[in-house]
């Protein structure tokens, strides 16, 4: 069997794998999900999350797995979950430290075993749009304009994962820029999903319109002041 067949059928499985997590996740919250805008709903939402334990826990890591590995998973419900069941404190820490935890094996993947690697998870015209883009390959601009991409909501965070393997970007610093880096981002959805396990939607809609305000302001700051348009260049093509 080829690689490009094993790679296929991997991704098949883990795609598989993570479509029956989120069913069984569902219906083993869906009954106390309901009823969450009552006191006695989050009781029982609080204890279901504590029944489930470690296997929670364990659940949430392989959900977050595929989704950067799979990188067409889209993050934010996976955020907004762990903030349901953990909180916006506990819930961000454990998005963070996953990422982190996932960000680095991927990374030294890339390291090892090099295009290929990443050819087999990621278009393989994007990822040569990058490496053949001065700007990515400049050892002064790269982590800069690393932060920049990371803090934008709305960039392929993931993808800029796997390609950083292959950019003159030293480890420790790119790990460090790629998990706080998603800070502001993964913050905002814990909390609003711990509002949601608390029935308060309208604060969970408040909090997404104040950091979407937020990140207008960021960007309409960053525009300014990027008089080489180093940024716009930036976004341009990863996408």
């Amino acid at each position: 069997m080829s690689r490009k067949k094993k790679v296929k059928i991997f991704k098949i499985v883990l795609t598989a794998i993570v479509f029956i997590m989120l069913i069984g996740i569902i219906f083993y919250l869906f009954p106390v999900i309901k009823n969450l805008s009552t006191l006695e709903g989050q009781i029982a939402f609080k204890e279901k999350v504590e029944e489930s334990g470690m296997w929670g826990l364990m659940s949430l890591f392989g959900l977050q797995v595929a989704q950067i590995f799979l990188i067409i998973v889209p993050g934010e419900p996976i955020e907004i979950l762990a903030g349901m069941c953990y909180g916006g404190l506990w819930g961000t820490l454990f998005i963070m430290a996953s990422a982190a935890i996932i960000s680095i094996t991927i990374f030294l993947l890339v390291r090892k075993f090099g295009r290929k690697f990443v050819y087999d998870f990621c278009d393989e015209k994007k990822v040569q749009k990058i490496e053949n883009n001065k700007l990515f390959q400049n050892p002064k601009k790269i982590e800069i304009l690393m932060l920049i991409l990371f803090l934008i909501p709305g960039t392929p965070k993931d993808f800029l994962v796997y390609v950083a393997g292959l950019l003159p970007i030293r480890p420790i610093r790119f790990i460090l820029i790629s998990t706080f880096a998603r800070f502001p981002s993964v913050i905002t959805s814990t909390l609003a999903g711990e509002n949601l396990a608390l029935g308060d939607w309208k604060t969970s809609i408040i909090l997404y319109i104040v950091i979407l305000i937020l990140v207008a302001i960021i960007v309409l700051i960053i525009n300014k002041f990027d008089r080489d348009k180093i940024t716009k260049e930036a976004i341009k093509s990863i996408k």
